[in-house]
């Protein structure tokens, strides 16, 4: 997959979680910045599965801080 169309299918599943457009932004970090709970997590991670055909394991959602963080382990799985 290319990463304009692995970007541009992050930045629809963070929409999808409910993180309005103007706050998504590579540094942004999801506790931080995104105000991510337990259940935005949920569904970010619900979302992110669905749309990428994969399955994301408990260490690497641990790795997963800021929006890039996540963009990067997209690209490597792609």
């Amino acid at each position: 997959m290319e990463n304009k169309t692995i970007r541009r299918t992050l930045y629809r599943v963070l929409r999808k979680t409910g993180v309005p457009r103007k706050e998504i932004e590579l540094d942004a970090a999801f506790d931080e910045d995104l105000n991510f709970d337990h259940v935005d997590w949920a569904l970010f991670l619900f979302y992110l599965e669905e749309c990428f055909k994969i399955n994301v394991q408990d260490e690497e959602v641990s790795r997963m801080r800021q929006v890039k963080d996540t963009l990067n382990m997209m690209e490597t799985m792609a």
